[in-house]
């Protein structure tokens, strides 16, 4: 296992120089799910949930929080990303036999460093706003499995989560 690089040979934590690394094109795709009752999913799937469409909404706060990573995570890098996706997929029957939502963020970018913590962060952001949007009708939704799926790019080469 490599040595952790977010801190100095004094043991500080400090925002990893990444000057001298070069630019290069970085992809990261993390994915999660939201478990719910059933009559929640068929409320979002109808677009009939009194906040609004629960989904389109949950995809712009992806977005947006993939924009903001940097703000959120103290020693992230502010970083140009180049394209953000959210998916979402109904899970009648997820491995765990729950019902719910699976969300899907690719995140890329040209640059020095990983787009890894982007893609976790718009995941879990779009997640939560799914929970903020349905609360009123469903306070026992849980977040699940939020991971980093893939990434492509850097001088670690590509990693595919087994």
């Amino acid at each position: 296992m490599s040595a952790l690089t977010h801190f100095d040979t004094k043991g500080q934590a400090h925002m990893v120089d990444v000057a001298a690394k070069s630019a290069t094109h970085r992809i990261a795709i993390a994915s999660g799910r939201i478990e719910m009752q059933p009559e929640t999913l068929a409320l979002i799937e109808a677009g009939t949930a009194k906040k609004g469409d629960v989904l389109g909404i949950a995809r712009i706060a992806g977005i947006q929080a993939a924009k903001k990573t940097s703000d959120l995570i103290p020693l992230c890098h502010p970083l140009a990303l180049t394209r953000v996706a959210i998916e979402f997929e109904a899970a009648s029957a997820h491995q765990s036999g729950a019902i719910g939502i699976c969300c899907t963020a690719t995140v890329e970018a040209v640059g020095p460093t990983g787009v890894e913590m982007e893609a976790l962060t718009a995941v879990q952001i779009a997640l939560l706003t799914i929970y903020d949007m349905c609360k009123a009708v469903d306070r026992g939704m849980s977040i699940h499995g939020v991971h980093v799926a893939e990434k492509h790019g850097g001088k670690s080469g590509s990693f595919i989560a087994p």
